[in-house]
């Protein structure tokens, strides 16, 4: 791993939506890292998830570092512009919007990174968006009629192919993923963690959410676990066992590599 690219410092913060409180949360992901976080869901994952993307602000901006800066005020928008992308876990209504067309959701998240607007104006770059949006589908094998279609008109694995093949296509600097594969066909699952692995080589660093055991033993070099707002210190995934994982996803967070041979 290369240089620190996510830094949070004993951020606390309310709960989000249905999910719980965080306390006193720290963890680091480095440039050519993928980071995981593994626990049941409803512990604070979308708290956090909330929090970094910048979906919810936090009371101190130092709590959390991106590229050396304190962002915990700053919006979603001007941590996009800086290369940090998101895919949340609900992909209908929150990584897409039901009623717009494929074209018009790539523009949603990727217009400043791809510059799918026009200079100094709010007028669309039809062309290009439209050849973003085809992009994503030849390159993710999203199967959908045209880039016009809404996508609402998707299977929920097509639109799951769909929003990270758009994030990927920005070159984040850092991207967050929420279950990456859920739902997803075993073919389509490899590919993304192929398109995960590729960008790791090339210097991004990654954090995935997953209750995915396997996916996260098989991609990520380190794992932490949330369990009732609370997220355990990072550990080399080589040094743990799916058994060690259950342990920490139940609350033992000390030394579980000691009560688990």
């Amino acid at each position: 791993p290369g240089a620190v690219i996510l830094q949070v410092q004993n951020l606390s913060h309310a709960a989000h939506a249905i999910g719980a409180p965080i306390k006193s949360t720290s963890l680091t992901v480095r440039a050519g890292e993928i980071v995981g976080i593994a626990g049941v869901a409803g512990n604070g994952q979308n708290t956090l998830m909330a929090a970094l993307s910048g979906e919810t602000l936090v009371e101190n901006a130092e709590n959390i570092k991106y590229l050396q800066q304190a962002i915990g005020h700053w919006p979603a928008r001007k941590r996009r512009a800086m290369g940090l992308c998101y895919v949340p876990e609900e992909r209908m209504g929150h990584g897409a919007v039901p009623e717009m067309t494929l074209i018009e959701n790539t523009v949603l998240s990727g217009y400043l990174r791809q510059s799918l607007l026009k200079l100094f104006s709010l007028f669309l770059r039809l062309s290009r968006a439209r050849k973003s949006a085809k992009k994503v589908m030849d390159d993710f094998h999203v199967v959908a009629q045209d880039s016009r279609v809404k996508a609402k008109s998707l299977s929920g694995g097509n639109l799951q192919k769909f929003i990270l093949g758009r994030e990927i296509m920005q070159d984040p600097k850092l991207l967050i993923l929420a279950h990456p594969t859920w739902g997803v066909d075993a073919g389509a699952a490899a590919r993304i963690h192929q398109e995960m692995l590729a960008m790791k080589e090339k210097g991004t660093a990654i954090l995935v959410v997953s209750q995915d055991l396997d996916e996260l033993l098989a991609i990520t070099d380190s794992i932490a676990v949330m369990f009732n707002g609370r997220l355990s210190k990072t550990y080399p995934t080589a040094d743990l066992t799916s058994a060690q994982i259950g342990l920490m996803m139940g609350g033992v967070f000390d030394n579980p590599s000691e009560q688990v041979g």
